[in-house]
C-alpha cells in the first residue's frame, strides 16, 4: 500500500504540470494580478465573438492583434465587489471570499468560451503523537505518508441574457490516502471499514463537484443566480477549508470540519441566490447524508439520494477586503452510523483579505494577509445535544515566495473518542458531547518554481493540543502533531 501512495503522490505534480503546460499560451504575456486593471475596449466584432468582460468584473483581457481574445495565463484579477466575486465563481460551491482574494489559476479563451484551471496537491508525512498517559490505555497517535489534493477545471461564456459557468472538481485522495483515513489526533466524522473514524480524517471523493451555474444581471445592482450540481456544495458555511485562502497552505483538515463545512461534498444540490449590491441571500435543497466509503463512485442517483435537506445563507460583503456570512441548515441523517439522527447546523464567519505589496519587476502581488474567524454548531434533533467549534486562522505571504500560517481551534468532541481506533460501535452506543479540544498550529513553507506553471513549496507545521479532562487518561494533557509536506500548485508562470 505504501508503494501505491508514493506512485500516486508522484503522479500528482506531473498531472498538474502537464495540465498546466497544455494551457500555456504561445504569444500572450503573463497577466499580473492587478485589481482594477483596464484594457482597450473591444470592437463590436469582438463583443460578438468573445465573452463580455462586463459579466466578469475584475477579469479584463487585452485584445490580440487580430481583435479577438487569445490564450492568456495569470492570476484572476480580484473582483471589486460582491457581484464580481459571484461571477468569478472561483471558490467552492457558491461561497464568497473577500473580492480582493488572489486566485492562482491558468486562463485561456477559445471562441465564446473562457477556460480556467485551479489545482493544489500536498505530499505530506505526519507524526501524530499522544503523550504517554497515566493509565494503561493504549497510546493514541500514528505516522503516515499521504497526499491531499484536488484539481478544478472551469469554463464560462455568455448565454442569453446571463453567464453560464460549468465547473468540476476531482481528487485522487481515494488512492493517495490508504486505509480510508490519515492520522489526525481528536478528529472525528464518517467511517473507515464500517467503523467510526477516531483520530483521523477521511479522504475526499474522486468527484468533489460537478456543477452548472447561471447568473443573470437583472439590473446594475442586482444579480439572480442558479446552481445545480449532482455533486456539489450547498449554501451552508463559508468557503470550505480545502479552498479557503487562509487555509491554503495547511495540508490537513480543521478539527471543526464536521461542524463547519463538511457539506461541501453533498449530492443533488439545487441553489438559488439573489444579490443586491453588498448583500446576497441563498436557499439550497440537497441530500443530507455524507458520502459513503465508495470514494471512486459517482454516487448521486434517483434511488436513495433524494433532496431531503435544506439550508439558507446570508452573505455580506461591505468592501473588497471583507466577507461575512451566517447560515443555517437542516440535515437529514448526515452520519451513516446514526441514520435516525437528523441535525441542525449553524455557522457564522468573517473573512478578511489584505493586499500588502507588489513586486516592482513583475507587478505580481508580493505580500498578502488572509484571515478567517469561524463558528460552527451542530445540534442533534434526536436528543438536543450540541457541539460548538471555534476557529481562527491566518496566512501571511511575504517576499513573494514565503508563507507563514496559524490555525487556532476550540472544538467540541464526542464520546466516540473513548473507543479504540478501528473498533465497531458497541451495541446500544449513543453518541454524546464529551468536552472541548484546543489545537494550536503554526507552519511555514517556501515556493520554488520547478516547471512551467507549477510551484512546489516544501514546509512543515507543528500542532499542540490541550486535552479535556475526560480524555487525559488516553491522550495525556498535551499531545502534539508534526506534518512535513511539499505543496504543489498550478501558477501563472
Amino acid at each position: 500500500m505504501m508503494s501505491h501512495v508514493l506512485a500516486a503522490a508522484l503522479v500528482l505534480p506531473c498531472l498538474l504540470a502537464s495540465t498546466a503546460r497544455s494551457q500555456q499560451p504561445s504569444s500572450m504575456p503573463d497577466m499580473p494580478d492587478m485589481p482594477g486593471m483596464t484594457m482597450p475596449s473591444p470592437t463590436t466584432a469582438d463583443r460578438q465573438t468573445a465573452p463580455s468582460m462586463q459579466t466578469m468584473p475584475g477579469m479584463t483581457m487585452p485584445p490580440s492583434a487580430t481583435g479577438t481574445m487569445e490564450s492568456m495565463t495569470g492570476m484572476m484579477a480580484p473582483a471589486g465587489d460582491l457581484r464580481g466575486s459571484v461571477l468569478n465563481h472561483s471558490a467552492s460551491g457558491t461561497s464568497i471570499e473577500p473580492p480582493s482574494t488572489p486566485m492562482p489559476m491558468l486562463m485561456t479563451s477559445r471562441g465564446l468560451w473562457m477556460f480556467m484551471l485551479h489545482g493544489n496537491a500536498f505530499l505530506a508525512d505526519t507524526q501524530q503523537q499522544a503523550v504517554q498517559p497515566v493509565s494503561p490505555a493504549p497510546r493514541r497517535g500514528a505516522d503516515k505518508l499521504f497526499s491531499t489534493n484536488w484539481i478544478m477545471p472551469m469554463a464560462m461564456r455568455r448565454l442569453g441574457p446571463g453567464q453560464l459557468t460549468l465547473r468540476a472538481m476531482f481528487s485522487l485522495e481515494p488512492a493517495t490516502i490508504t486505509h480510508r483515513y490519515y492520522p489526525e489526533l481528536f478528529q472525528q466524522g464518517e467511517t473507515a471499514s464500517g467503523a467510526p473514524i477516531v483520530d483521523g480524517q477521511h479522504p475526499h471523493d474522486f468527484f468533489m463537484e460537478v456543477a452548472a451555474l447561471y447568473d443573470w444581471k437583472t439590473s446594475e445592482r442586482t444579480l439572480v443566480s442558479f446552481y445545480a450540481a449532482p455533486v456539489g456544495d450547498p449554501a451552508i458555511g463559508p468557503t470550505a477549508y480545502p479552498h479557503r485562502m487562509s487555509a491554503s497552505e495547511d495540508p490537513i483538515a480543521a478539527l471543526g470540519h464536521h461542524q463547519q463545512d463538511s457539506t461541501h461534498i453533498a449530492f443533488n444540490v439545487l441553489t438559488a441566490g439573489f444579490t443586491w449590491r453588498w448583500l446576497r441571500f441563498e436557499e439550497s435543497g440537497f441530500h443530507g447524508a455524507e458520502p459513503t466509503e465508495a470514494r471512486w463512485h459517482f454516487e448521486p442517483s434517483p434511488n436513495g439520494h433524494a433532496i431531503d435537506s435544506y439550508s439558507s445563507r446570508l452573505t455580506f460583503v461591505p468592501s473588497a477586503n471583507w466577507s461575512a456570512q451566517y447560515s443555517w441548515a437542516h440535515l437529514t441523517s448526515p452520519e451513516s452510523l446514526y441514520p435516525k439522527d437528523a441535525q441542525s447546523r449553524q455557522t457564522a464567519s468573517v473573512m478578511v483579505n489584505r493586499p500588502l505589496g507588489r513586486d516592482i519587476g513583475s507587478g505580481q502581488r508580493s505580500a498578502n494577509l488572509s484571515a478567517t474567524l469561524l463558528w460552527g454548531r451542530t445540534r442533534s434533533l434526536a436528543d438536543n445535544s450540541k457541539e460548538n467549534s471555534y476557529l481562527a486562522e491566518a496566512l501571511l505571504q511575504f517576499a513573494s515566495t514565503n508563507y507563514i500560517w496559524t490555525r487556532l481551534e476550540n472544538t467540541g468532541r464526542s464520546n466516540e473518542l473513548l473507543l479504540p481506533p478501528g473498533s465497531q460501535l458497541p451495541p446500544g452506543f449513543a453518541e454524546s458531547p464529551l468536552g472541548h479540544v484546543a489545537a494550536y498550529t503554526a507552519g511555514y513553507d517556501h515556493d520554488l518554481h520547478i516547471a512551467p506553471h507549477l510551484l512546489a513549496a516544501p514546509g512543515a507545521q507543528f500542532t499542540s493540543y490541550t486535552t479535556p479532562g475526560a480524555l487525559t487518561g488516553i491522550y495525556g494533557a498535551h499531545p502534539f502533531g508534526v506534518v512535513a509536506s511539499v505543496r504543489f500548485r498550478i501558477n501563472s508562470k
